[in-house]
């Protein structure tokens, strides 16, 4: 309530003095309630925000980067299969009998 009187108000110093509390109290309650579009919080670093982007791309990047890593042996096993299926291979290792020499 105080915030929204801060935006109609013509004296925020008087406004102060009335509700008890600083100027500099009012206007930083009012930047911590602003809407905040997606990527601003970066002009303003002190944000909670700001701290869940970076720390959201922090974990982004090396599931990012696990996730190629998966597709990458995911397509290198299905090549493996792919070929053991046309040369008629189990992929077994051939059992041999000892010779009798």
């Amino acid at each position: 309530m105080a915030v929204e009187r801060t935006r109609t108000c013509d004296d925020v110093e008087a406004l102060a003095h009335e509700l008890g509390v600083t100027r500099r109290c009012l206007y930083k309650w009012r930047r911590k309630l602003e809407v905040v579009e997606p990527g601003e919080e970066a002009a303003r670093p002190g944000t909670r925000a700001a701290f869940h982007r970076r720390e959201n791309e922090q974990l982004k990047r090396p599931l990012a980067e696990k996730t190629l890593e998966v597709d990458f042996f995911k397509g290198a096993l299905q090549k493996i299969e792919a070929r053991r299926q046309r040369s008629g291979d189990s992929g077994e290792t051939a059992s041999t009998t000892k010779s009798g020499k």
